[in-house]
């Protein structure tokens, strides 16, 4: 059967963008090119076909954390279709003498693309994440940008359906003395007002509101959304936690594991 022609006089237009974005994944599709998923704040999660992508040219260009312009065009708005990446900024090579860092940029990533729905706008999400880049590429000797990581690791629940109250005791009601996190809930909950569950609280961090943090703030933040990530996200579409997520936990561990503030 001959195609049906075209009627003359209308056109068919090809869906397409071209955005900002941040590179999050990246696998190799045939010997040369790769299928690509970045984070757009219109687009949210998008993916597409880079021809090449597995090429020497390329490889420095398509790699998680990079900022690019991205530009994807396909026949038809539900294909992979073809994606043409430029590269804006090399952030991981901003964290080259800095392994955790390059960690934490990892974890982001991998979080990104691990937990957000497809082709679904995140203009929020999208602009915090820019923000956490900026702060992690500030002078920080004392890695205070991992208080932002956290609280960016909170959006992220929040953009994904989870929303931690951390703001009033769960169980009395009052906004002060608050301590731990219920890890069901995910609300916080007083000092002493636990009662025989506190040693199944989670620990609330002290620049979240807490005021009886008996670890690192930094590892008690981690464990915090670390633990949420896990149960009411991955665990739901019955996936793992990112390794990289797990690999950032361990070495605020092992740093700060037996530090206290």
């Amino acid at each position: 059967m001959m195609p049906r022609a075209i009627p003359s006089g209308i056109s068919i237009t090809m869906p397409e963008w071209s955005e900002d974005a941040l590179v999050l994944s990246v696998r190799p599709h045939g010997e040369s090119s790769a299928v690509v998923s970045v984070l757009t704040a219109a687009q949210g999660r998008h993916a597409g076909l880079v021809r090449g992508g597995n090429s020497s040219r390329l490889r420095g260009v398509l790699q998680p954390g990079n900022r690019v312009r991205a530009d994807w065009r396909a026949r038809l708005e539900e294909q992979l279709g073809q994606m043409s990446i430029e590269l804006a900024q090399s952030v991981p090579a901003l964290f080259l003498d800095d392994p955790l860092r390059l960690a934490g940029l990892a974890s982001a990533c991998a979080l990104l693309d691990g937990s957000l729905p497809e082709r679904e706008a995140q203009p929020p999400l999208y602009s915090a994440t820019q923000a956490l880049l900026d702060l992690m590429a500030m002078e920080d000797p004392e890695h205070r940008w991992l208080e932002g990581y956290v609280r960016w690791e909170l959006g992220l629940l929040q953009a994904v359906g989870f929303r931690l109250d951390l703001d009033s005791c769960a169980v009395t009601g009052v906004l002060d003395r608050l301590a731990h996190v219920s890890p069901k809930s995910g609300r916080a909950v007083a000092e002493g007002a636990a009662g025989e569950f506190s040693g199944r609280m989670l620990t609330l961090p002290r620049f979240l509101g807490g005021v009886a943090c008996n670890r690192h703030d930094f590892d008690a933040g981690l464990a915090l959304t670390g633990h949420f990530l896990e149960r009411r996200v991955f665990a739901a579409h019955h996936v793992d936690l990112p390794p990289q997520r797990r690999r950032l936990a361990d070495m605020v561990a092992g740093i700060y594991g037996g530090l206290t503030v």
